[in-house]
């Protein structure tokens, strides 16, 4: 029975893995299906599709997959039809939620969010609710030590960025939107390692709540960044040590 067991367990661990993996597969094959539509099918020339096409190559999406999603994106496929769109709320004490949303059917992805704003004790608000509280930033993360901090910085200033911030052992490079393209791939043509980029919003202030009420925020946050459709989630909330501790 024990080895049976473990056999079950291992089977339902990789069903788990499987799983997310298709999950985060489906989610790149629709930012690649908009940047293609939006921008042409060719990489080199679309900077957005390019970031699209390396971020499922670095979780390993295959090559037929993220061809197929550019096929899609400029209509030799069907299935193209992915809208981009905004969702705003409030979780738990009034937090500001943000969800960036890519769906091929609104009146299905809308009364989902919705749900999982009610069930959390939040609400789904209506456009422009939240989103003057943001701004959308490109972040751009590299491990400290890598590159001398000066000569990183004169990188950065010099391809376009707006801020350099430490926080610890990493570096973030804060950019405007449409710099944020050109100044990752500047980077990497400069030798420097990029652990994480991405564009973001960021909240202009931030709310601190007591550990039990930044709890139910952050799975709110959790429970839509799993849905399908959400490409990722935003938020005022200001986590502190002891909720990080908990």
């Amino acid at each position: 029975m024990a080895g049976h067991s473990h056999a079950a367990n291992i089977k339902h661990k990789k069903a788990n893995i499987d799983a997310k993996r298709s999950k985060v597969w489906s989610k790149l094959s629709k930012a690649i299906i908009v940047a293609a539509r939006l921008g042409g099918g060719d990489p080199a020339m679309n900077a957005r599709l390019r970031n699209a096409v390396a971020d499922a190559r670095a979780v390993s999406m295959p090559r037929d997959n993220i061809e197929r999603a550019i096929k899609k994106g400029i209509g030799e496929l069907d299935g193209g039809d992915v809208e981009e769109t905004l969702y705003e709320g409030y979780g738990p004490a009034g937090v500001a939620v943000m969800c960036d949303i890519m769906t091929d059917n609104k009146n299905r992805t809308a009364p989902e969010i919705r749900k999982i704003f009610e069930l959390a004790g939040g609400k789904l608000g209506s456009t422009n609710c939240v989103a003057y509280l943001f701004e959308r930033k490109g972040i751009i993360a590299v491990k400290s030590g890598q590159t001398p901090e000066d000569r990183l910085m004169e990188i950065a200033l010099n391809l376009g960025a707006e801020d350099i911030q430490i926080h610890g052992d990493t570096v973030e490079i804060v950019t405007l939107p449409e710099n944020f393209s050109e100044v990752a791939e500047g980077l990497e043509q400069a030798g420097v390692t990029i652990d994480m980029k991405q564009i973001m919003r960021i909240p202009a202030t931030t709310v601190e709540l007591d550990a039990e009420t930044a709890k139910a925020v952050l799975k709110l946050l959790e429970n839509l960044e799993d849905h399908d459709d959400v490409q990722s989630v935003s938020t005022n909330l200001r986590l502190t040590a002891e909720v990080l501790s908990e």
